[in-house]
């Protein structure tokens, strides 16, 4: 949809101001001279004189802009001027996108902007072209045809070229939905399905490159020792069954010269293969053409050129002259040539072959008169994307136009091979029967010169493209740093020319010149390049679905269906070719995706997948939205509260280390922390913790989110978190924290209070609470418990959250070893035995393994210990609000003092202006009254400390002291060598005036124990013994 722009320019006119300034500007006697040269990070035009702003801040601010955007001068540093903009965009080179890569590759922008730059022609036509024509065409396509036939030949390679059109179609949406760097189809894949997938089928297209230009130049040896110069082999055939080895040698050895040549002129730069270019192509229209004239010349003037067979097979022309078993000479029969192949002797009593004696000896025309390499080469442009000039359009107008013209050649050539050559002689794949000429040079004219030149330099040509594609592709996978051995392949020369890894490909090349068979090769890289394909069709149509924001091809003729359908041929044509090769080739793609994913650099490019996947997550949290999970499908989902220092670090980074153990990397984990204050004020450290959280994270192996709120006050930052964390359904359903063990200190008397708070809050959001004591003393993910027991004290049900705590831990290497205990407390009526037998049978039906234990609780009295702490506790209490009291007064009397001395002060005002009334009385505060004011607070606090030391302890807390330091003792005796102690967690008290000692009570009820949890559970069932 077309987009219409105007520039209008801003002018400033005041009253003519506008006008004066020009005609001030243009006056003689203006003293000219050059003004000295600043920066400007804006547009770039002169600075004009404010009159607003004096000169000595317009030439101290070098960011200002002009009078016109004076006001978004503050923001030029991060926000520049459009035309600034717009003139970077103009000047654009193909690099990697993003600002912080475009910064990165200043250096190399500057290095590849003197490398040649190629339009679609160059760039991309004539390297498709001369891909596709290749070997296949000139050496294999006649053997297809007499093979398959005329009408499954033409309906294999019309499926090949479907295939192909359909997967160019893909590219081009790809290719012209932004800039395309270079790295070519590797980029396209890279950014469209993520670095794992980028990299994996990148590499495999690397691979199925490299290998390409090996069998493009065994297409050469072939060629060259087989139909130009026999003479040449360096390796004869000693015995008559070794023709095959000593051609296999003597292609390895021509083959690997030719690699060093081809080489040497890829490395001298790809000026000159691009010049080369131009000639091997133009050795294969012109053998094209020959083709086509041969077949309009036989129409009307069939060559001559004889075949002989032998029964129905075609016999070799090298050894014999005449088509015939015996010669008649003056009525005497003579045996020929062709006899003494087959017999032992040349007499016609001699013992001859079966087939020999059967069949009889036929000669016929090859020719009487009147077809698969189509898989390769059709992303031989896009692979120097960074080569050409415009590769948004020059790889989808050549790519398509190559594809278009070589299916006209192929479909064509298997219908005119039908028509024109017989069938035994199109089966004859080295042209033995026509004296080891090439089957198709013999259709050609004026000579089959023509098509053996011409098919020498197009595998020669199609070998280069091969060896100048692939260095460039490995260049990208490198510079990408996505997997960190291949970092090296990166650098090249000056220009930007890949040494380093065109010396890879060499010798990446020279394995499959050594394998030195041309049948063996083709069907390595055909998987590859298939399984190139089949991605960039699946990029496609992953973000024609996704429909992103970003995803505007200017590429129109597009759709999913097409992209679904090309990658279901390339699937279907990978496993009808090869199922082994094509497995093998899915391995190697697959380990090479698990090892980016595992040691690979994270990379963020807005792929498909991660749309895909926040798609898949959308539709997952609206399906869990409509209600609580069932009982077999809760888990623990935990916010961990974090207390920060000053530096903000983690103070108890061992915490973390407990949630891994706890949640074995299932389920959710969000670690929360507050800070206090103003966003505002605290956005950048609040940066610098959530990077420190982060770090801590990886470094414990925590799989989670990190959400940092910033809040007036601790208390009310945490009480944002446990309401608001999380999102949809996937929110916390546990809060783990660590218990705050400087309660009691003097420097801070209150922190208490925000535990409490906590607590209730908990309670009131129907969540469960874990609260980690001594968490220091915890172990880390790299100990190991070699023994020991993890006790579990069942005092009263919380909905199963004691059973499957243990029971989630020990799935962890660290408490793997450990056994668990369940201890439960009967009272004086309880039957013992009977609630030990249910509590197993309970754990029986959970399928929880653990000792059972009952522990007896005695009724006896209150003892002294109990009650002297008791007292101590409350009289700490009474203190402390003692102190908090005085603190209130002393701020009160100071308010007092002040409001009375500005009451004074206002009142001698009044006097002055206005004549005094008899109804007023003035008040006097002499120092007197001060005096007695403070000695009268003073008693009154110091009789408040008085009575702490007169007071009774209250009978409801000297019970709850009472059955805390009742429990200590019985898990003392029991649980005191316990690796992790559980505990139920009671509540906090209803009455608010009652928290400090409610911690108290905590205190004493974990006394003289390593690591304690204390559990409180959220107030549902979150185990069951149904299935």
């Amino acid at each position: 949809m077309p987009t219409n722009f105007t520039v209008v320019p801003v002018e400033a006119h005041a009253d003519g101001g506008g006008d004066e300034t020009a005609e001030r500007t243009e006056a003689p006697g203006t003293p000219e001279g050059p003004e000295p040269e600043r920066p400007s990070p804006g547009d770039g035009n002169p600075r004009e004189n404010s009159p607003f702003l004096n000169n000595v801040e317009v030439e101290q601010e070098s960011f200002f802009e002009g009078k016109n955007m004076a006001l978004f001068e503050e923001e030029m540093d991060s926000n520049p001027m459009v035309s600034s903009l717009l003139n970077k965009l103009a000047n654009y080179t193909n690099l990697s996108q993003g600002v912080v890569e475009h910064e990165e590759d200043e250096e190399s922008r500057r290095r590849e902007a003197k490398a040649p730059r190629m339009g679609t022609f160059i760039g991309v036509y004539l390297p498709c072209l001369q891909n596709i024509l290749g070997v296949i065409l000139f050496l294999r396509l006649t053997w297809i045809v007499g093979v398959a036939g005329v009408l499954e030949s033409f309906l294999i390679v019309a499926m090949c070229c479907t295939c192909t059109m359909l997967t160019a179609i893909s590219m081009s949406a790809i290719a012209t939905n932004g800039v395309v760097p270079a790295g070519g189809s590797y980029y396209m894949i890279s950014r469209s399905l993520g670095p794992e997938f980028g990299g994996a089928v990148g590499l495999c297209f690397y691979l199925g490159t490299t290998f390409a230009g090996a069998m493009y130049i065994l297409g050469t040896i072939e060629i060259f020792l087989t139909y130009i110069s026999p003479g040449a082999a360096v390796f004869q055939a000693e015995a008559a069954g070794g023709e095959a080895a000593a051609m296999l040698h003597n292609m390895r050895v021509y083959g690997t010269c030719t690699l060093v040549l081809m080489a040497l002129v890829v490395f001298v730069g790809v000026k000159y293969v691009n010049k080369l270019a131009l000639v091997f192509l133009a050795c294969v229209v012109l053998s094209i053409l020959a083709i086509y004239a041969g077949v309009i010349k036989s129409a009307f003037d069939p060559p001559d050129i004889p075949v002989c067979l032998l029964g129905n097979r075609t016999l070799s022309r090298r050894s014999f002259d005449a088509c015939i078993k015996a010669y008649v000479i003056h009525n005497n029969s003579a045996t020929s040539a062709l006899w003494g192949l087959f017999c032992n002797g040349s007499q016609p009593s001699a013992t001859c072959d079966e087939y020999f004696t059967q069949n009889n000896v036929t000669e016929i025309q090859g020719i009487p008169g009147a077809a698969s390499g189509v898989f390769l080469g059709i992303m031989a442009g896009s692979n120097r994307s960074g080569d050409l000039k415009d590769a948004q359009k020059s790889i989808p107008t050549g790519t398509i136009l190559a594809i278009v013209t070589t299916s006209f050649i192929y479909l064509s050539c298997i219908v005119l091979f039908g028509a024109c050559i017989e069938g035994v002689v199109l089966r004859d794949k080295f042209g033995e029967a026509l004296q080891g000429n090439l089957v198709i040079g013999m259709l050609a004219w004026p000579s089959p010169w023509v098509i053996v030149i011409g098919s020498f330099f197009s595998t020669c040509g199609a070998g280069l493209q091969s060896l100048t594609g692939a260095p460039r592709l490995l260049q990208a996978i490198a510079r990408d740093g996505i997997i960190p051995f291949l970092q090296v392949f990166g650098h090249g020369k000056a220009n930007g020319e890949p040494t380093w890894a065109l010396l890879l490909t060499v010798l990446i090349c020279e394995t499959g010149i050594l394998i030195a068979s041309l049948d063996s090769v083709a069907p390595i890289l055909s998987m590859f390049f298939l399984m190139c394909y089949l991605f960039v069709n699946l990029a496609c149509a992953v973000q024609t679905l996704l429909r992103t924001p970003n995803w505007r091809p200017r590429f129109k003729f597009y759709h999913w269906t097409l992209s679904f359908l090309g990658m279901s041929l390339c699937l279907a044509l990978m496993f009808i070719c090869s199922w082994y090769y094509a497995l093998s080739a899915m391995l190697i793609a697959g380990c090479i995706y698990k090892y980016i994913e595992y040691r690979g650099a994270e990379k963020e490019w807005g792929d498909g997948i991660r749309g895909l996947s926040l798609n898949a997550a959308r539709y997952a949290l609206l399906r869990v939205e409509h209600g609580p999970p069932h009982t077999k499908n809760w888990r623990p989902q935990v916010l961990v509260m974090l207390n920060l220092d000053a530096e903000q670090a983690v103070k108890h980074p061992r915490l973390l280390s407990f949630t891994s153990q706890l949640k074995a990397g299932k389920g959710l984990t969000i670690v929360g922390s507050v800070l206090e204050g103003t966003y505002l004020d605290k956005h950048m450290e609040a940066q610098l913790a959530e990077e420190n959280i982060r770090s801590l994270m990886s470094t414990e192996k925590t799989k989670g989110f990190c959400q940092l709120v910033v809040a007036s006050s601790l208390r009310d930052g945490m009480s944002h978190l446990i309401q608001s964390a999380g999102l949809g359904g996937l929110k916390h359903n546990t809060v783990l924290m660590a218990w705050p063990a400087s309660w009691k200190q003097e420097d801070n008397p209150f922190s208490w209070k925000n535990f409490v708070d906590t607590v209730r809050d908990t309670t009131a959001a129907h969540q469960a609470l874990l609260v980690a004591k001594n968490i220091d003393s915890f172990p880390q993910n790299q100990e190991r418990f070699g023994g020991g027991h993890i006790d579990v004290w069942w005092i009263v049900h919380d909905g199963g959250m004691l059973m499957l705590l243990p029971f989630l831990l020990r799935q962890h290497k660290v408490w793997r070893k450990c056994r668990m205990r369940i201890f439960t407390v009967a009272q004086v009526d309880d039957n013992s035995i009977q609630m030990k037998k249910d509590l197993q049978m309970f754990l029986y039906h959970l399928r929880i393994s653990a000792e059972v234990e009952v522990v007896e609780m005695v009724e006896n009295d209150i003892s002294a210990f109990t009650y002297e702490r008791t007292l101590m506790m409350e009289q700490r209490s009474q203190m402390l609000k003692q102190m908090q009291l005085s603190k209130n007064e002393q701020e009160r009397e100071a308010q007092l003092i002040h409001d009375r001395n500005t009451a004074s002060h206002t009142a001698a005002a009044a006097r002055t202006q206005a004549p005094p009334t008899p109804d007023k009385v003035q008040m006097t505060w002499t120092r007197e009254k001060l005096i007695a004011e403070k000695y009268r607070n003073r008693d009154t606090s110091l009789s408040g400390f008085k009575d702490l030391f007169s007071m009774k302890p209250d009978q409801s807390n000297v019970r709850r002291m009472h059955t805390a330091v009742k429990l200590n003792g019985v898990v003392l005796n029991k649980s005191q060598d316990a690796q992790l102690v559980l505990l139920n967690m009671p509540g906090p008290p209803k009455n608010r005036q009652g928290d400090e000692n409610y911690m108290e009570f905590l205190e004493v009820l974990t006394e003289g124990l390593n690591r304690v949890l204390l559990v409180r559970g959220g107030g549902r069932e979150v185990i069951t013994i149904y299935s």
